[in-house]
């Protein structure tokens, strides 16, 4: 499901008339981006607010409702207030339906309680990344890509290469790259080497070395 925004289109520019909008308890905004020239926006504060808080709201295709009209768009930058709950300033960019577009989607990392890095020698799971750039048509841009742990032992890591990214979906990376995006941290180096410390075989020295040794400190006495 698209999430979908009501703007308005903003005629006042400058500092002074964005003071105002936000004790009015609008936000600015502009949309740019494609054919168009670039819009300045108003919107309401409360409504933008609670979309911020979506995780999909940074991820997803958008739909701006523009005065009646509706376009399709992409976030692409937030300004906060430093301490209050307050948004300065938003930036969207218009997309075209018919072209691929650069997008970072979140990670959602998925059963890494039964991983048998993590249940059976009591590792940690460290996320290398927590989310991934991807390209693809609009109607096609994944709202998160799930990481499997299933079959993630102590040591070893997963790499974008291997995650299954859905159908029209393709990572950005530079060539011949290929990043970890998580691995298992066990203890000691690993469960292995503990295992190897605790089998280990006990030398003890026979006691005809020790009586020997004796007689040999008696010797040097006289």
């Amino acid at each position: 499901m698209q999430l979908e925004f009501n703007a308005q289109a903003r005629e006042l520019q400058g500092t002074g008339a964005s003071r105002r909008l936000r004790r009015a308890g609008r936000v600015p905004g502009i949309l740019y981006g494609g054919e168009a020239k670039p819009q300045s926006l108003d919107m309401d504060h409360n409504e933008i607010f609670q979309l911020l808080r979506k995780e999909a709201f940074y991820s997803s295709v958008l739909s701006i409702n523009l005065g009646g009209k509706k376009e399709m768009c992409l976030l692409r930058d937030v300004q906060r207030h430093p301490y209050k709950q307050l948004i300065l300033h938003v930036d969207f960019q218009r997309i075209d339906a018919t072209h691929q577009i650069h997008q970072k989607v979140p990670l959602h990392f998925v059963n890494a309680d039964i991983a048998p890095g993590v249940k059976l020698a009591g590792g940690m799971v460290q996320h290398v990344m927590t989310d991934l750039d991807v390209k693809c048509l609009p109607k096609d841009l994944p709202e998160f890509v799930e990481v499997d742990l299933k079959d993630l032992v102590g040591g070893k890591s997963i790499h974008v290469s291997e995650l299954k990214l859905p159908k029209g979906v393709e990572a950005v990376l530079h060539k011949g790259e290929d990043p970890v995006v998580a691995t298992i941290l066990v203890r000691g180096g690993g469960s292995a080497s503990a295992e190897a410390v605790e089998e280990a075989p006990v030398v003890v020295a026979p006691p005809a070395e020790k009586k020997n040794e004796k007689k040999s400190e008696k010797t040097d006495k006289r």
